[in-house]
């Protein structure tokens, strides 16, 4: 049957190297209908309940909607980032207060650190997403790579709990407290890395892989991908919020060791829940590096403009006469006029050339891949400095609250980590009313499937995130000027800015991810989502850069510094109005380029394509 070819060729182009889970026999029957050889009755089932996007179960077969994907598998990857996240955060909103109480380190210092941290936990998801899409495949990716992370809680678990490996309890600031030494301090930043490491290689698999399970030719199964971003949004935020509090507190109440041991105990369990899916799940095979098929495009097309080649509107360009595309595994993609200039890498020159040969002839999948990726940069990088403000959450934020009056009734005091609920509980009821009732209403207004587009989703989140700061620096100011002493202004003084901050995530995060999938070839879905995630991880970057440039700018640890050792001293405000100057200019930026994009469904066609057949067919006739 035609119908069903894209989504077979695995099996007729692969062999049984292409099982995810090593050989198997297929059945008759199945063999049958995938050769198209089986009963009428047989055929019209498998064309009905098949997939379509060449994904696998795990046996290797073509994927069954009625056994595999959808809601069926998807609660197992929704479990498993909710764990996964509870362990993340539990570290995140507890790290630098850690480091100041008990490894002894200057504020400053202390949250350069965490934005260092959290730079190589997202910053990372680039190489990551490498070794999905390249050798490993998503799903193993997320299983190596969260054993990596486990290895890491296990060892920032026994920092925490052995005295050797810290240095002595003192009064914090006063002339005999002592620096950690090199070697504690090196076996702590070790555990961080391979933290780090193991969420840079999770975190851009797990989203994709989730949207995996909904087959895109399906409209039935569109709705489900769209409704799932929610939701995974959603699982983070409850993993954020027992992180936050449940473990912030037993760490506040029990020590380190037992709030480090309990996320530890958190991510094990995450393992187990994701491979628990594995009859499930729906797979798609690693279509080899990206990277090394955009730097081919790049040379075959400099190849060949150098030899004075150009493209225009009935210039012929390469294709294979396959189902499916010369990228294993992945659809073919039409020609689109943009950045015509890459097109250059698919003119044929020499008829009897070799045509396998990608480093002088590319097909017009493979260059419009590469215009794909092109496409979204400016995008992403007009969306990187919300994640500076975004950064506070875990530092400036925590800083601010340890010495405000946290008190909840006469019993009870809300450990310094568990103030960042107040941005988990927005988001948590933020989602479902936004799912349930805003979508909805805005998609009778508009007729969009989302309500709103992406873009204007991410729009909607930058242009809260200005309000955040303003918010950030009035509070700060007033606690500055009228509260000065310690534990004098309450904390819920904070959560305007929590909560502003977490709705402007809400709308640009959920945004990112249905943008960056939508916008993403075959080939590159678990770049994308690495790509939005690196912004996470490049803003933590440029927040410690801010810090450093603002301490050699304004004086640090010197009475006229902004960002001094003690939060009194210092004019946290100032930093907090920067911010939002910087918001300010970077919406206006994001709405100019927004306003420009064109997407990969709107670009429009261009030139004719010509495949190999009759290329070959010319080359016999000239023989």
């Amino acid at each position: 049957m035609e119908g069903i070819h894209p989504a077979t060729e695995p099996h007729q182009r692969g062999g049984d190297k292409s099982i995810p889970f090593g050989d198997h026999d297929i059945s008759k029957t199945h063999q049958d209908q995938i050769n198209g050889q089986g009963t009428d009755h047989d055929n019209q089932n498998l064309n009905t309940t098949l997939v379509n996007n060449g994904s696998l179960d795990f046996r290797g077969r073509t994927a069954d909607k009625r056994k595999t994907g959808g809601w069926k598998s998807t609660p197992f990857i929704v479990v498993n980032e909710a764990a996964e996240r509870l362990a993340f955060y539990a570290i995140a909103v507890n790290i630098g207060t850690y480091l100041v109480q008990q490894m002894h380190q200057a504020l400053p210092d202390a949250a350069a650190h965490v934005n260092n941290w959290v730079g190589l936990a997202f910053g990372s998801t680039l190489f990551g997403a490498f070794i999905a899409d390249a050798y490993l495949g998503r799903f193993l990716n997320i299983f190596v790579f969260s054993c990596i992370y486990a290895v890491g809680m296990v060892l920032l678990t026994v920092s925490s709990t052995l005295g050797s490996l810290r240095p002595p309890p003192c009064v914090l600031n006063s002339p005999d407290c002592e620096q950690a030494t090199k070697d504690q301090t090196a076996f702590l930043y070790c555990a961080l890395a391979l933290i780090g490491f193991g969420t840079g290689g999770i975190k851009p698999c797990v989203s994709s892989f989730g949207a995996d399970q909904f087959d895109e030719s399906d409209k039935n199964e569109v709705n489900g991908k769209y409704s799932f971003f929610n939701w995974f949004f959603f699982a983070i935020n409850i993993g954020a919020l027992t992180g936050i509090t449940l473990v912030s507190y037993i760490q506040s109440e029990k020590g380190g060791g037992w709030g480090f041991g309990i996320a530890t105990g958190a991510i094990m369990c995450s393992i187990l829940i994701f491979v628990t899916g594995i009859p499930f799940y729906r797979y798609q095979k690693p279509m080899g590096s990206a990277f090394t098929r955009f730097y081919q495009v790049g040379v075959a097309s400099l190849k060949n403009h150098f030899k004075g080649i150009k493209v225009q509107r009935d210039t012929v360009l390469f294709e294979v006469k396959t189902n499916e595309s010369d990228i294993l595994g992945a659809r073919k993609l039409a020609s689109t006029s943009q950045y015509r200039f890459l097109d250059k890498a698919a003119v044929i020159t020499n008829q009897e050339a070799d045509t396998t040969n990608r480093w002088n002839l590319c097909t017009v999948t493979q260059v419009e891949e590469f215009k794909s990726f092109i496409r979204v940069l400016p995008i992403w990088a007009s969306t990187i400095v919300l994640a500076i403000p975004y950064a506070q959450l875990s530092t400036f934020f925590i800083s601010q609250a340890s010495i405000m009056d946290r008190r909840l009734g006469p019993h009870f005091v809300i450990p310094i980590g568990s103030v960042a609920v107040f941005s988990v509980l927005n988001a948590l009821i933020l989602v479902p009313i936004y799912e349930k009732f805003i979508v909805p209403s805005l998609r009778r207004r508009t007729g969009h499937i989302r309500g709103i587009t992406s873009l204007q989703r991410m729009g909607v989140g930058l242009f809260i995130s200005i309000f955040s700061m303003i918010a950030a620096a009035v509070v700060e100011k007033r606690r500055r000027d009228h509260y000065s002493t310690p534990m004098s202004m309450s904390v819920f003084w904070l959560v305007p800015q929590f909560m502003l901050m977490s709705s402007a995530e809400v709308f640009t995060y959920v945004g990112q991810l249905e943008f960056f999938y939508d916008e993403a070839t075959d080939g590159t879905r678990s770049l994308s989502s690495a790509m939005f995630l690196s912004e996470i991880g490049i803003g933590g970057w440029l927040s410690t850069a801010l810090i450093k440039i603002i301490g050699r700018t304004t004086g640090s640890g010197n009475n006229d510094g902004w960002l001094r050792k003690k939060l009194n001293d210092s004019r946290l405000d100032y930093f907090y109005w920067l911010l939002m100057v910087i918001s300010i200019v970077n919406f206006l930026i994001f709405l100019w380029v927004a306003s420009r994009y064109k997407g990969k469904n709107d670009a429009g066609n261009t030139v004719n394509v010509i495949d190999e057949t009759i290329v070959n067919q010319s080359q016999e006739q000239d023989q």
